[in-house]
């Protein structure tokens, strides 16, 4: 199991970008598929990006397709989430999760989690 730490949340207006980074202690970080969630008030949490241990493949939620990118850098034990064009509707607390093995898009999979940071768009 790893351990992540999310960093980069904060306010901005709609059309901004923000860039979150979780940054992750343990041995196993390249066996590992990452995701980010986010939970908006009185909602469940939703899968918004993943990427597999290598890095070769990404998926997105359809909301976040062509405005979001998400990356892992092995050598650095990191996962970023770069947000562009956001909008009121990405207001939520982001979270980082990690899994061992293929990707899911079920947070039930994911055995590690991040404390969360909050994303704040505002209109």
């Amino acid at each position: 199991q790893v351990q992540l730490v999310e960093s980069g949340g904060g306010l901005v207006q709609a059309g901004g970008s923000l860039r979150l980074s979780c940054a992750a202690s343990g041995r196993t970080f390249t066996s590992y598929s990452m995701g980010w969630f986010r939970q908006a008030a009185g909602k469940e949490r939703e899968f918004v990006a993943g990427i597999s241990p290598s890095g070769a493949n990404t998926f997105y939620t359809d909301s976040v397709k062509g405005r979001f990118a998400i990356s892992r850098d092995n050598a650095k034990n990191t996962v970023t989430l770069q947000m562009n064009s956001l909008k009121p509707e990405d207001t939520a607390v982001y979270y980082c999760a990690g899994k061992g093995g293929a990707f899911s898009y079920r947070p039930n999979s994911y055995n590690s989690w991040g404390q969360g940071t909050q994303v704040t768009v505002s209109s």
